[in-house]
């Protein structure tokens, strides 16, 4: 998983810190920094669950791993 910030579109809301602060923090704006683009595998939960309670849609998640894993019946 590789994650991007648009920091032109982050508006400083602060749930990605809170859902995964060992990945993101904010810088002196106040906006987000990604502080590890290819987080751990442990740490795939919490990223996928920051980008989707972004409210700006910031975030962006790609490659293996950025998609919430599908139930296997």
């Amino acid at each position: 998983m590789r994650i991007a910030a648009d920091r032109d579109l982050c508006i400083g809301a602060g749930l990605c810190v809170l859902s995964a602060g060992e990945v993101f923090d904010h810088d002196e704006d106040g906006l987000t920094v990604v502080l590890a683009e290819v987080p751990d595998e442990a740490q795939y939960e919490a990223v996928r669950e920051a980008a989707a309670l972004c409210p700006s849609g910031a975030l962006t998640l790609s490659g293996e791993g950025a998609e919430e894993p599908q139930d296997q019946a």
